[in-house]
């Protein structure tokens, strides 16, 4: 199976023996890992930290001590486009980000589907610039022998809300541009982006939030939902081995408040399945994803 970015970081956060049982992904850095890169939106809200470094693990693009937050537009036909915009933002334990699996690879198809789709690429905590060192640390992290100069933290860092709300601001403020609808944009995360996702839905203001939100395979923490909270889609696998028994109290946090929230517990994926893996119940969730769209009623085309 293919290993994300975000399950060899987030890994960090089971228990030790799960961690030994997993075997460490072979990385192979690369100074030309970011060929064919699309053209990105400075947001400004750096710099700070070590240069960024891009490399592929198991083919996938990845990126880490990202220095600059970004958005990547990937934009739909005008014949095809509903008006309806989502912002990515990939997983990673907040200490990388699995940029391809969790996020250009998913703005495509919701471009493919007429939804207007920007994926951000934003501050993570700093890990060694060396990549052997980062290797090593990494494994310590992971099975909790050894030092390590990082470490997964618990919730949404400042500098990754700021650039979440950076995003937001940029997306609504240009949707002329765009040629989307502002009353229809919302925001997308997976694992530590869907921790990204539900911070900035509850930092920003009710003229500021996003229009929707989906959590996915995040930690579901209770937490106290705004009134009038935007429509939330969350789906998790139940064999997730970093976020499954933790229990989904985000939902019902919407639930109490009244909130339109559509919970979709799959019966196996496992943790950084992105669009879906082949063989389990999480492959084209995305379809489900863009139906629930439909019927709150963000897919209505442009006059």
């Amino acid at each position: 199976m293919t290993r994300t970015l975000c399950l060899v970081l987030l890994l960090s956060l089971a228990t030790p023996a799960m961690a030994q049982r997993e075997a460490l992904p072979d990385f192979r850095f690369s100074d030309a890992a970011k060929a064919d890169y699309p053209d990105e939106i400075q947001l400004g809200t750096g710099p700070g930290q070590p240069e960024e470094e891009w490399f592929r693990q198991d083919g996938s693009l990845q990126v880490r001590n990202v220095a600059n937050a970004t958005l990547t537009p990937f934009l739909p036909a005008p014949q095809s486009a509903t008006g309806a915009a989502v912002i990515v933002a990939p997983g990673g334990g907040f200490l990388g980000l699995a940029i391809e699996d969790e996020g250009y690879r998913v703005a495509r198809w919701l471009a493919d589907h007429g939804i207007a789709a920007f994926v951000l690429k934003y501050r993570v905590l700093p890990t060694p610039p060396d990549p052997q060192t980062f290797r090593r640390e990494l494994v310590a992290v992971r099975t909790g022998k050894g030092a390590a100069s990082f470490r997964p933290p618990a919730d949404t860092p400042p500098e990754s809300l700021a650039d979440g709300q950076a995003a937001l601001r940029h997306v609504m403020s240009n949707a002329k541009t765009y040629g989307i609808d502002p009353g229809r944009t919302g925001m997308m995360g997976f694992s530590a982006g869907a921790m990204l996702t539900v911070s900035v839905t509850l930092a920003n203001g009710a003229d500021a939030r996003p229009a929707f939100i989906a959590p996915i395979y995040g930690r579901y923490s209770a937490v106290q939902a705004p009134d009038n909270a935007p429509p939330m889609f969350a789906l998790i696998a139940g064999d997730d081995p970093l976020f499954g028994r933790e229990g989904f109290a985000l939902v019902e946090s919407w639930r109490k408040v009244g909130a339109p929230v559509e919970f979709h517990l799959l019966q196996n994926g496992g943790h950084g399945f992105g669009l879906g893996r082949a063989g389990s119940s999480s492959s084209d969730w995305i379809f489900g994803f863009n139906r629930w769209l439909a019927v709150n009623g963000m897919l209505r085309r442009h006059p």
